[in-house]
């Protein structure tokens, strides 16, 4: 046949090449196709005008494939499994549980948090997959504004129409100094104690940072901006040593200091210290009321395991 401009065949026309050519009878491929054996000749005759090649030869004594349809066999087969892969890919994701999500966490609460919730999480939808990173506040959000993330954990508030947040729970902030300091030994501390203190913290660009900031100035304390951490870790590190007092966390103080004669650990006298943390997805989201699901089970895994360390959010 001569060469022409091809067009693309439709799966339903490379699935009755497929059967026509495995069973070598048109009868037999139209009852197992469930459609008239005319309708299939039709096809197969509109799918060799499209290719301009011609796939079987018939004759009295049977239909057999040509060089050329044997040719394709091979590569029609491969396309007939990839568009069953996609059916059942396209089944499967509309169950939410079955989908693998972006998960945006800032580096203050993610690994504290995500090692309690994570596991459970796996117990219930295990099919739900999460690629966590970590960033600041101020990056998660407008990485979720421009769809590099699904949803984000965060302890920054927003007020946009564009987005839906969901509070899951209250994180407590502990004041922390090294176990020589002149202050240590008393579990609960009057905020005029801490007027004049070097506060250490991370760095500029975490939100942490700006709230351990208006706590510093709400009390008359130094923010020692020469040595800002970059984790928790080090924050705690540079307390240990000596070089100023901090706010940790509750969650990372819960998760990490197991050796308390190294850290003196204090309440703030009538002082209520907090964080809120929320779990924010777009509007738009097609998997929006999963996430509302997502998050109520979040809270119910957090009474069970942390309802000693945080307070969960009622909704």
């Amino acid at each position: 046949m001569n060469q022409g401009p091809l067009k693309s065949p439709s799966i339903s026309q490379i699935k009755y090449f497929a059967k026509v050519a495995k069973t070598l009878s048109f009868r037999r491929a139209a009852q197992a196709l469930k459609i008239s054996q005319p309708t299939l000749t039709n096809q197969i005759a509109a799918l060799e005008k499209m290719l301009n090649l011609q796939l079987f030869e018939r004759s009295r004594s049977g239909t057999v494939l040509t060089p050329q349809g044997r040719a394709l066999l091979f590569q029609a087969e491969v396309l007939l499994q990839a568009s069953m892969r996609f059916d059942e890919l396209a089944r499967d994701l509309n169950d939410d549980s079955q989908t693998t999500y972006r998960l945006g966490v800032p580096p203050s609460v993610g690994p504290y948090l995500l090692p309690h919730i994570l596991p459970e999480l796996h117990k219930k939808y295990a099919q739900l997959k999460f690629y966590v990173r970590e960033d600041t506040s101020a990056n998660l959000l407008q990485g979720l504004y421009n769809g590099d993330y699904d949803l984000i954990l965060t302890d920054k508030v927003q007020e946009s129409t564009q987005l839906v947040e969901a509070p899951l729970f209250i994180e407590p902030l502990k004041f922390v100094m090294a176990s020589d300091h002149e202050l240590a030994g008393n579990a609960i501390i009057d905020p005029v104690n801490i007027k004049g203190e070097v506060v250490l913290t991370l760095e500029g660009s975490h939100h942490f940072h700006d709230q351990v900031q208006e706590l510093c100035h709400e009390m008359g304390a130094v923010l020692h901006r020469d040595y800002e951490g970059t984790s928790l870790d080090t924050l705690r590190q540079m307390v240990v040593m000596g070089m100023g007092s901090a706010f940790l966390p509750g969650l990372y103080i819960h998760s990490e200091i197991h050796r308390p004669n190294e850290l003196q650990v204090c309440e703030l006298r009538d002082m209520r210290i907090i964080r809120q943390h929320n779990l924010i997805w777009r509007n738009t989201s097609s998997s929006r009321v999963f996430f509302r699901e997502l998050s109520q089970y979040i809270r119910t895994v957090m009474k069970t395991k942390l309802s000693d360390v945080v307070s969960v959010t009622d909704q």
